[in-house]
């Protein structure tokens, strides 16, 4: 996958955030999971499973989603920006969080209960529109996270100051040896 995403440039440049955006459209993106987790009874069921109120389940969901969010901007990079493909590798990603989270970890760690039925298509599909969603917003959320190349090349660790080991100039000035009362003397 690693050659495939090389063809993107893969390495998020110096005036990237890819983890920031993640993050934040990781959190956005809960709200139609959210949703659908709703129209299904998936909710109540999960909040059962894991012995939590229907509110800590979406707090816990709101966090543990904004971490992955940060995970896709970092297993992606500047992939993750594409405009036009970014909904299917989120989409993929969110089939890959579906299989890890729902199938292998909500199993384990509830002692082996797992939803079933009508709930189980439910956290599918808000797995699957939380990918969605993930990489659809992920362009337009990193977009506007960019810094500027002029105002980053003010920062010491991007601008010309980088390859100066976080020397500034003035500690780099030559210092002029001063004559000595000896020297002063010799013609």
């Amino acid at each position: 996958m690693a050659t495939f995403l090389g063809a993107h440039g893969y390495t998020p440049g110096p005036t990237q955030r890819p983890l920031l955006a993640g993050i934040m459209t990781g959190v956005v993106a809960t709200v139609p999971a959210i949703a659908i987790l709703y129209l299904f009874p998936s909710l109540r069921v999960e909040a059962r499973i894991l012995r939590l109120t229907e509110a800590m389940t979406v707090a816990a969901g709101c966090a543990a989603m904004a971490a992955a969010g940060a995970v896709y901007g970092r297993v992606f990079g500047r992939a993750a920006n594409d405009r036009r493909g970014g909904w299917l590798f989120g989409m993929a990603f969110g089939f890959a969080l579906w299989a890890a989270g729902a199938t292998m970890t909500l199993p384990f760690a509830s002692g082996g209960t797992v939803t079933a039925g009508k709930a189980a298509i439910g956290v599918f599909l808000a797995f699957i529109a939380w990918g969605a969603a993930l990489g659809a917003l992920y362009p337009h959320v990193h977009r506007r996270l960019h810094v500027s190349l002029e105002s980053a090349s003010k920062k010491a660790e991007v601008g010309p100051r980088a390859a100066t080991a976080g020397r500034r100039p003035d500690e780099r000035q030559v210092r002029l040896r001063q004559p000595s009362p000896e020297d002063r003397r010799r013609p």
